[in-house]
């Protein structure tokens, strides 16, 4: 049986693919004339560019289900955190109190 990625892993590579599948198809729309070339030698920049404005309203559609587990993810992690956080303010007090003999 193979392990289940991390979900902030998987998240952060299907978001790469997505631009990645967006830079390429704008750059053979550009390549092709189907959208303007950028200004001189600007055409790279320019096509990452709009890669990056096309693919961000994309990812926030197709990977919704993604997105949400890796929030599941953070969020337990936060939240262990802040128990083990309260634990430790816990038995500092008790610790202070005993210091001080108060029961």
């Amino acid at each position: 049986m193979t392990p289940k990625p991390n979900p902030a892993v998987r998240y952060t590579a299907m978001r790469l693919g997505v631009f990645a599948a967006s830079f390429v198809i704008l750059a053979v729309l550009v390549r092709l004339g189907a959208l303007p070339a950028g200004l001189g030698d600007s055409n790279y920049l320019w096509v990452m560019l709009l890669a990056i404005v096309v693919s961000a309203p994309l990812s926030f559609i197709l990977l919704r289900r993604q997105r949400e587990e890796m929030s599941e993810q953070i969020v337990g992690k936060v939240q262990k955190s802040k128990d083990r956080l309260a634990a430790n303010r816990s038995s500092e007090d008790d610790a202070d109190d005993e210091a001080r003999g108060v029961a």
